[in-house]
C-alpha cells in the first residue's frame, strides 16, 4: 500500500486526538492518586501535630475553663500545602513516546506537502517532477554537519567530564597511550565519514548521467588493508610493552613496597594490612569460620600483627603492592582515579603494584572539588549489589598513614585467641580418646 494514500490528513488527525486524549487521561489519573496520597498524608500529620500539642500544652498548665480558643490555639501552625515535583512525569515513556511519534506526523505532514507541490505543478504543465535526489544529497551534508558538530559537543563537554589528571605515577604512561589511541581513531572516524557521507552528495543519480561500475581496485584493497594492520600493530605492541613495564615489578621493589591485602565477596572489600614486618600472614580458605572470615592461618607468627582495616589509606609518593583475591564469585579491583584495574579471581592471588603522587586533599584543590574522593569500585557484574560494591581510598602523607595504621584493630584478638584455644582442646580431647581406644582393642 502507498504511504501517501495511507497517511491521509483525516486520519493523522484523528490519531493525534487520540493520543493526546490518552495521554491526558493519564496524567488526570496520576494527579489524582497524587493529590488524594497528599491530602491524606496532610490529614494525618495535622491530626498528630495537633494532639502533641495539646498534650504539651495540658502537661504544662492545668486546664482551668472548659472554654479553649482552638483559633488562637493553632494560629501559628499554618499547613502549608507541599510542592509536587512534576519532573518525573516529563521524563517518563509516554512523554518520549508521544515526542517521537509527532515527528513521525511532522516528516509525514512534509512529505504530503511534498506531493501536493508536485500534484500542482504537474496541473500548471510543467512535466519535470521534484528532485529527490538532489534534496536527499542535501540531507546526507546536513547530517555530516550534525555529525561532526556532535564530535565536537562531546570532545568539549564529555572530554573534561571522563578524562582526568591520573593520581598515581604509572597513570601517565597509560593516559598517553590512551591520547594516541583516541587521536588515531578520532582522525579515520572524521575522514571515514566525510568520504561516505561526500561520496553520497557528490554520486547522486542524475538523469543524464549513467553510472561507471567499479568492482575492483587491487591497489586500494592493499592500502586499505596494510595500513590499518600496521597502525593496530605499532598500538598493540606499545599497549603490551606499557602494560609489562607496569605489573613486572622487580623482587627488590616488591619488599619495599607497602603491603595490602584486598579480598572480595558480594558485595564488599575485605582490607588487610601487613604488620610491621610488611609481610601478610598465609591464608586457606580451610580455615574459614565466623571470626576468621579470610581464612588466615594464625600458626603462621606472620599474622599476628595483621591489621583490620575499614578503609583503604595509603601515604602518598609511596610504593603500595596490593595482593587481590575473591571468597565467591569474579570480582575486579578498580580505582578509576590512580588507573588501577585487575581481576579478583577466587582462589588465584593477583598482584598490583602503584604509586600515588597525590593527596586526596591536593587533588580535591587540583579539580577544585571538595567533595572528591578516590573510590574503589567493582568492575564486573557479580549480583544485584554490584553497584554498591565500593569503598572510599584516602591517601595521606606518611605522618597521617603511621597515625591511622596505630589506631586499627588487630585481626589475631581475643576472640580468634579463644577459639584456637578451643580448636586445641578438642584436638587434644579427640587425641586422648583415639589413644583410650586403641589400648582398650590391645588388652583385648
Amino acid at each position: 500500500m502507498d504511504l501517501r494514500n495511507f497517511f491521509s490528513v483525516r486520519s493523522i488527525t484523528i490519531l493525534i486526538g487520540f493520543c493526546i486524549l490518552i495521554m491526558n487521561v493519564t496524567l488526570l489519573s496520576a494527579q489524582t492518586v497524587d493529590s488524594t496520597m497528599v491530602s491524606t498524608t496532610i490529614a494525618t500529620d495535622s491530626a498528630a501535630n495537633n494532639e502533641s500539642i495539646l498534650l504539651n500544652k495540658s502537661s504544662a498548665s492545668p486546664l482551668i475553663s472548659t472554654a479553649v480558643d482552638t483559633t488562637a490555639l493553632f494560629a501559628d501552625y499554618i499547613i502549608k500545602k507541599p510542592e509536587v515535583d512534576k519532573s518525573a512525569m516529563y521524563k517518563s515513556a509516554t512523554y518520549y513516546f508521544m515526542l517521537f511519534f509527532l515527528v513521525c506526523v511532522f516528516v509525514a505532514i512534509i512529505g504530503k506537502v511534498l506531493h501536493v507541490y508536485e500534484l500542482s505543478r504537474e496541473m500548471q504543465g510543467n512535466k519535470d517532477a521534484f528532485n529527490w535526489r538532489r534534496l536527499q544529497g542535501v540531507f546526507f551534508v546536513f547530517a555530516l554537519l550534525i555529525g561532526l558538530y556532535g564530535v565536537y559537543w562531546s570532545y568539549t563537554v564529555h572530554g573534561p567530564m571522563s578524562i582526568n589528571e591520573s593520581g598515581s605515577v604509572h597513570g601517565e604512561r597509560i593516559d598517553f597511550i590512551f591520547n594516541i589511541t583516541l587521536i588515531i581513531t578520532s582522525i579515520v572516524f572524521i575522514l571515514t565519514h566525510i568520504l561516505l557521507f561526500g561520496f553520497a552528495y557528490k554520486y547522486r543519480g542524475f538523469d543524464n548521467k549513467k553510472a561507471h561500475f567499479y568492482p575492483h581496485n587491487n591497489a586500494l584493497e592493499r592500502i586499505w588493508t596494510v595500513v590499518p594492520a600496521i597502525v593496530l600493530t605499532v598500538l598493540v605492541i606499545f599497549g603490551f610493552f606499557t602494560w609489562r613495564g607496569i605489573t613486572n615489578v622487580s623482587e627488590e621493589d616488591q619488599k619495599k613496597a607497602l603491603s595490602i591485602e584486598v579480598v572480595g565477596e558480594q558485595f564488599k572489600w575485605n582490607i588487610r594490612y601487613a604488620g610491621g614486618d610488611n609481610q601478610l600472614g598465609n591464608k586457606s580458605y580451610k580455615l574459614t569460620s565466623p571470626t576468621n572470615g579470610l581464612g588466615i592461618n594464625y600458626k603462621d607468627q606472620k599474622s599476628w600483627d595483621d591489621r583490620l582495616g575499614g578503609e583503604i589509606v595509603i601515604p602518598v609518593n609511596r610504593s603500595v603492592r596490593v595482593t587481590v583475591g575473591s571468597k565467591d564469585v569474579l570480582h575486579s579491583f578498580y580505582i578509576p582515579t590512580l588507573r588501577v584495574q585487575i581481576n579478583a579471581v577466587p582462589g588465584m592471588p593477583t598482584y598490583f603494584q602503584f604509586t600515588p603522587r597525590y593527596t586526596t586533599a591536593e587533588m580535591r584543590e587540583k579539580r577544585n572539588d571538595p567533595t572528591f574522593d578516590y573510590i574503589l569500585l567493582c568492575a564486573k557484574i557479580c549480583g544485584s549489589g554490584h553497584y554498591n560494591m565500593q569503598t572510599k581510598v584516602r591517601i595521606v602523607t606518611e605522618s597521617e598513614y603511621q597515625e591511622w595504621l596505630a589506631k586499627q584493630p588487630l585481626y589475631y584478638n581475643d576472640d580468634v585467641k579463644k577459639e584456637m584455644q578451643q580448636m586445641t582442646e578438642r584436638t587434644i580431647k579427640v587425641g586422648e580418646n583415639n589413644k583410650m581406644a586403641i589400648n582398650k582393642e590391645v588388652y583385648k
